[in-house]
This record gives C-alpha cells, sequence and structure tokens, in this order.
C-alpha cells in the first residue's frame, strides 16, 4: 500500500478528516486539484484587494469552528449585528437592540413589518436558543417559507427582511430549502457573530492546514476516478487501505458513481474598488425592494481595511440563485447599484465576477442531516452534501468521516 488513507480534496471537510486521522496517528496523504487549500473558501489578492472567492461570511456560532482553530488568531473583524435595508429608495437599520441598544429607535421605525412581526422575529430567535441544535434539527421539517408562515409572518416583513437575507445565506431567494436548517442558522445568527478575518476567508482553511504534518498536503495533483483501495490521478494509481473523496457533491458523484448528486445552488459574486466607500459601517445590506438581482451587499473594506489598497474601497455584491448564471448580470448589477449609490457606480472597476454554481447543495425538506459517509468497504465520503451545507456541516462530516474510519481499525 502506498499509504494508509488517501483524502480527495483539501476544502474544509478533507481538512478536518485529515487533522482528526493524524492526531490517532493515522497515515494519511491529502491530494488537490487546485494550487491551495480551502476548497470553495478560498481569498485571492488582486491589485491589492483581497476577493474571496465568493461572498463568505464566517458565523463564530459554529461549534465545529472553536474545535479546529482560536478564532482571534484569525483577526476576526465582525459586521454589526442586524442589517441595513434598502426599502423605498433608502437605506434602514435593523439592529440586535440587546447588542447595541443604539439600534432600538431605528429598529422599531424601519418599514419592514408591522410592531407584531418585530415581535414575532424575538419570538422566533427566543425559540431557536432554546434547546441543542440537535434539537432544531429533529424539528417537523418544511420549506423555509413555510417556516415563516407558521411563525404568522405577514409578507411585507418577509419580502423586506427575511427573504433577502436568507437568500444570501441559504443562497435561497425562494426560500424553499429545509426549515430546519432555516432554524440552525437562525440559531448561529442569534447567539454568535458574523465576520471574516482580516486577511480574508482563506485565513480558516489555512489555520486548519497548518496543523498537519509536511508533505500531507499534494497541491495541484487532480483525481480522475476514486474507488475502495485506488485513487487514479494524472500521474498514475496510488493505493491505499481507505479512500476518502472530500469534494463537493458533484464531484463525489462523478469521482465514485456511487453517491447521488444532492444539486446545486449557485451563487455569484461581484467585486468593485471604488474611490470611497458609498455606505460607512461594517454592515450586511439587504434589497428588501427587490431592485435587481443583487440581494447582500457589503462595503468590505469597512469591516477589515486589509480588504482594499490604502485610499480604496471594496464593495462586494450577492445574487443568489439562478439569477447568477445570466451572462447580463454584470451590467444589470451595476444598473441596480446605480439606482442605490447614483452616478457614483459608474466608476467603480469591476474587479472581478465570481460565477459559483455548486455554491452549496440543494438541501430542499425534508433533511435528513448526517447522511451515511461510509459509500463502500474502504470507501468513505465527506462535506457539506452529508451533514448541513455550511461550514460547520463541512468541517463535522470531515471529523465523523475520520471517527468512523478510526472505529473500523478499533481506536
Amino acid at each position: 500500500m502506498d499509504h494508509d488513507v488517501v483524502i480527495v480534496g483539501a476544502g474544509l471537510a478533507g481538512l478536518a478528516c485529515a487533522r482528526t486521522l493524524h492526531a490517532a496517528g493515522v497515515d494519511a496523504v491529502v491530494l488537490e486539484a487546485s494550487d491551495g487549500v480551502g476548497g470553495r473558501v478560498r481569498s485571492d489578492v488582486v491589485d491589492g484587494f483581497v476577493l474571496d472567492r465568493g461572498f463568505q461570511i464566517l458565523l463564530t456560532a459554529y461549534p465545529e469552528l472553536h474545535r479546529w482553530v482560536d478564532l482571534e488568531s484569525l483577526d476576526l473583524c465582525r459586521f454589526d449585528p442586524g442589517a441595513r435595508i434598502r426599502v423605498g429608495g433608502r437605506f434602514h437599520t435593523v439592529g440586535d437592540p440587546l447588542r447595541r441598544p443604539g439600534d432600538l429607535f431605528s429598529t422599531v421605525v424601519a418599514p419592514i413589518g408591522s410592531p407584531l412581526d418585530k415581535l414575532r422575529v424575538l419570538r422566533a430567535v427566543a425559540s431557536v436558543r432554546k434547546g441543542s441544535v440537535p434539537d432544531l434539527l429533529r424539528r417537523p421539517d418544511g420549506t423555509t417559507a413555510e417556516r415563516l408562515r407558521h411563525l404568522g409572518f405577514i409578507d411585507r416583513a418577509v419580502e423586506r427582511f427575511l427573504r433577502p437575507l436568507f437568500a444570501g445565506i441559504q443562497l435561497d431567494p425562494d426560500l424553499e430549502v429545509s426549515s430546519r436548517r432555516f432554524d440552525v442558522i437562525l440559531r448561529m445568527l442569534a447567539v454568535g457573530d458574523s465576520a471574516v478575518p482580516a486577511a480574508g476567508m482563506s485565513a480558516l482553511p489555512e489555520a486548519i492546514a497548518a496543523g498537519l504534518p509536511e508533505g500531507t498536503i499534494r497541491l495541484s495533483t487532480p483525481v480522475r476516478g476514486a474507488g475502495a483501495g485506488e485513487v487514479r490521478t494524472d500521474d498514475g494509481s496510488l493505493s491505499a487501505t481507505t479512500v476518502v473523496v472530500a469534494t463537493d457533491g458533484p464531484t463525489a458523484a462523478g469521482l465514485t458513481g456511487a453517491v447521488a448528486d444532492p444539486g446545486s445552488r449557485p451563487v455569484a459574486a461581484l467585486w468593485f474598488g471604488a474611490d470611497a466607500p458609498p455606505l460607512r459601517g461594517p454592515s450586511l445590506v439587504l434589497d428588501g425592494d427587490r431592485s435587481g438581482p443583487v440581494r447582500n451587499l457589503a462595503v468590505m473594506s469597512e469591516v477589515s481595511s486589509r480588504y482594499a489598497p490604502e485610499g480604496r474601497a471594496s464593495v462586494v455584491a450577492a445574487v443568489p440563485g439562478p439569477d447568477a448564471l445570466d451572462p447580463a448580470l454584470p451590467a444589470a448589477t451595476r444598473r441596480q447599484l446605480r439606482g442605490w449609490f447614483g452616478a457614483e457606480v459608474d466608476g467603480w472597476d469591476l474587479l472581478r465576477v465570481d460565477v459559483i454554481p455548486h455554491g452549496q447543495p440543494d438541501q430542499r425538506p425534508p433533511l435528513h442531516p448526517k447522511q451515511p459517509v461510509r459509500v463502500d468497504d474502504g470507501l468513505f465520503v465527506c462535506g457539506d452534501h452529508r451533514d448541513t451545507a455550511s461550514i460547520q456541516g463541512a468541517l463535522f462530516s470531515g471529523r465523523r468521516t475520520a471517527a468512523a474510519i478510526l472505529a473500523d481499525r478499533g481506536r
């Protein structure tokens, strides 16, 4: 045997799996097709701007994060709790008065729903704070839209606040994703912060990978096929007692031929460089008017100054759903943002357009987390498609796959 375990993919799931195995003394090598670790959680520097591959936010309440990294070592920069919502041609602040009492008045008067709707938000938050995350994942399931109707929300609150918020987080403009997942995400938003590492999201996988022995990860090594006991690359085959395919769902289906493609939720992110920030403050911006394809926006240089060179501002606009695949997206985005910020948008530099056909697996109800990770004797799969479509799900999936391998070996 060339290796005890070969792991295909150095995304978060593969890294968590490798770290767990190495901690138990198991020889594991990681093969990664690209030139760096992280999978879909990557960052690049373009003309002095830090560009994450897609608009990504780290929810600090994810339990697995605390298992793998010291969050403060990532130099986290936090968004303000709540959001700024574009409604009726104006921006309104909807905050969390429990964390920022100064946002109480603006939240009360924001035109996102009736006072009863705002009370319903508080009740929903209180509901998901109770019990454990596994308890939430055992609740009766339906779509997110059905859950919101059950909670009593009227259309205005849904359209102006909840839809654009969860369209961005769940890549779900139609609110058709599992209500169990909605409940978990709402809990994460309620009990933790939304943040990014100061130097970009790549800091997370790089910190996890730093705990592996030198030589464990082989970059620029695409895998063409994987089965029990063997992995095929352009340079030949590697044999192993155990093979773990730690890729996204569609790739895992193609490599193994033994797991179903979970479906894909696409997303696009358009990165702009501006001479000045169009809005001040580290806020998530939501389009409550449905004025175009952009559902979420952030001035990332207001969150972390390292996202833009000195004297410039970094703006990212997120487009979840089928609109992400429209070839006319850049023009439609600039037209929409011109309506928000005026003619200054014409002078913004379009730094990059990230079109990500598989942003997340399509997790419509019924959601069954903890999908089997064992495909065959000696063949395992892990990734967010085996748990929940999130950083939490990817990390947890990698760890529980390693635990299954170790259990087979009596460890």
